[in-house]
């Protein structure tokens, strides 16, 4: 568990399911991104839990005095080789922007990355997220053309890399 001002960063738990499960979905909504082939529609949302309880998985939730307000994980990239990894569900409501959680997210999900032996790290967003895509290149990644492993998200149509 850390500590950031009056934000609280853990591993996920069960009892988070459900209400990452809705910040996903208002978080797209508010973009304008509901349906199929966007992470609203994927089938762990149901269970992230136990979605991200797997080997090199990791998903961290952001609290704020006791309330999920965001989170972000690391999973393997679907369709790639073991060096592949994916910046999944990295969401927040608007009580979270704009204080610097995150770079703490980004930090701890490409520390986890490396430390579980990923040289690569993939992500999908969307055109109108231009705060993150510019927080993303913060980080080192970079816009490519092309869509890289099998996400599902086929409505996403910004595609970013990082190697280390």
């Amino acid at each position: 568990m850390l500590k950031v001002r009056e934000f609280t960063i853990r591993k996920i738990i069960p009892e988070d399911n459900a209400a990452l499960e809705q910040l996903v979905c208002v978080v797209l909504e508010e973009h304008g991104a509901i349906g199929e082939g966007y992470a609203s529609s994927d089938p762990e949302l149901l269970d992230m839990y136990t979605s991200y309880n797997q080997e090199k998985c990791i998903y961290y939730t952001l609290l704020l005095n006791g309330v999920v307000v965001g989170g972000a994980g690391i999973a393997p990239l679907k369709n790639s080789s073991s060096e592949w990894c994916e910046l999944q569900k990295m969401y927040f409501l608007p009580i979270a922007r704009g204080k610097g959680m995150a770079n703490q997210m980004i930090d701890l999900c490409l520390n986890f990355a490396t430390s579980v032996g990923f040289n690569n790290c993939y992500l999908e967003t969307l055109n109108n997220m231009d705060k993150a895509v510019s927080l993303y290149q913060k980080f080192g990644f970079r816009k490519v053309e092309d869509r890289r492993g099998a996400t599902g998200h086929s409505s996403c149509p910004v595609f970013m890399e990082k190697h280390w």
